[in-house]
């Protein structure tokens, strides 16, 4: 039975070498053992690759803690991929490739690192599902993420808006089966029937989910002419969304088992929707308070006037302009903004003076009898 080399052993570093350390002997050891370098020497490709591999994890901080904590905990004892107590079997008998051996990396809880699974898909780049042969019963289904555009004032007031979805759905012909009207199921001829295959890296292998059978176990003689023979299909649904009030851009919520569809009877996943809230011509966003822009003309600021602001639930409120109002003032009306939980804002109304393009003659008179009663000349 193959063992995994101790990295730290193979590029010639003690355990508690330090970043820089590694990098040099890394260095060191590649350049010396280069397979262009060692043209006649059909070792020094494997020995640069077995450097290379140990640099990789060693010169990563992350990745160097996660062996560093597998070490600790006797994954890697005497130097090579022991300490578990007997050789796990591998999915195809007596051992994995090149005579590694197989371990189901998931039987193994390192309490807040997760499963050495966990560890060894972050450091080496395992697929993106777990599956052993005990876990094949009923698994809950895929977790749906979504963005969707609201307009701003159902952001604001809360309100429902449809999203129409693309999920996986159980195959109406074959029910999940993957199997034609008629065909059989038999047991997968890849992985024996236990639904994952063990494929070697450096001197361990790693169980992943069979891709013939696709975990299952069996296969179908005749695959479904609907699915293809993996149970599923994609379907497009609508569902109702209920925003609560208050919601901004990037505010999330779980829908539960409105996801992907479960394995094995098992419940549905949920729809996680992220909130992207769409401007509004007339209102923006400040906290919880909503700001107004209103458009005034000189004689209404000179003079002063009352305006008729409408509230964001379409009620109007009266707000009074005093005389010599400048343009960019803001008036306050209290609780008309945004709530949230027992928090409400206000309606901030700021009043833009607006310059017109055109006079008329008389107006242009006018206007320069009042610029002349101010002390200014034309």
């Amino acid at each position: 039975m193959a063992q995994t080399k101790d990295f730290y052993a193979t590029l010639g570093v003690g355990s508690s070498a330090s970043q820089d350390e590694i990098k040099k002997a890394f260095r060191k050891l590649a350049k010396k053992n280069h397979p262009d370098a060692n043209a006649n020497d059909p070792k020094a490709a494997e020995r640069f690759k077995e450097i290379s591999e140990a640099n990789n994890v060693l010169s990563d901080p992350a990745k160097r803690k996660q062996y560093d904590e597998m070490r600790r905990l006797g994954a890697f004892d005497g130097g090579g991929f022991g300490g578990f107590g007997g050789g796990a079997r591998s999915s195809r008998g007596a051992g994995a490739r090149g005579g590694a051996q197989s371990i189901n990396f998931e039987d193994f809880d390192i309490g807040g690192l997760g499963g050495l699974g966990d560890l060894f898909s972050s450091m080496f780049g395992g697929g993106e599902t777990r599956q052993s042969s005990r876990s094949r019963g009923p698994e809950k289904g895929q977790t749906v993420e979504a963005t969707l555009d609201i307009p701003f004032r159902t952001a604001a007031r809360g309100g429902k808006v449809p999203i129409e979805l693309e999920v996986s759905e159980e195959c109406p012909t074959c029910h999940g089966s993957g199997a034609a009207p008629g065909a059989q199921l038999t047991t997968c001829p890849e992985c024996n029937g236990r639904g994952v295959v063990s494929f070697g890296q450096g001197g361990f292998a790693v169980n992943r989910p069979c891709p013939v059978c696709l975990g299952k176990g069996q296969v179908p003689t005749e695959p479904c002419p609907t699915c293809r023979g993996s149970g599923e299909v994609r379907a497009r649904r609508k569902v109702l969304v209920n925003v609560p009030p208050g919601v901004d851009t990037g505010s999330k919520i779980r829908l539960k088992g409105q996801g992907g569809k479960g394995n094995a009877n098992g419940p549905p996943g949920d729809l996680v929707i992220t909130f992207n809230v769409l401007p509004d011509k007339f209102y923006k966003r400040d906290g919880l308070d909503v700001i107004a822009t209103v458009p005034l003309n000189i004689a209404q600021a000179t003079l002063g006037t009352k305006i008729s602001v409408r509230t964001l639930d379409g009620k109007k409120v009266a707000i009074k302009i005093p005389p010599g109002t400048p343009s960019g003032k803001r008036f306050r009306v209290r609780g008309q903004g945004i709530q949230k939980g027992e928090k409400k804002g206000d309606l901030i109304v700021e009043v833009s003076i607006q310059v017109p393009e055109k006079l008329s003659e008389e107006q242009e008179r006018m206007m320069k009898e009042f610029a002349e009663s101010g002390g200014m000349k034309y």
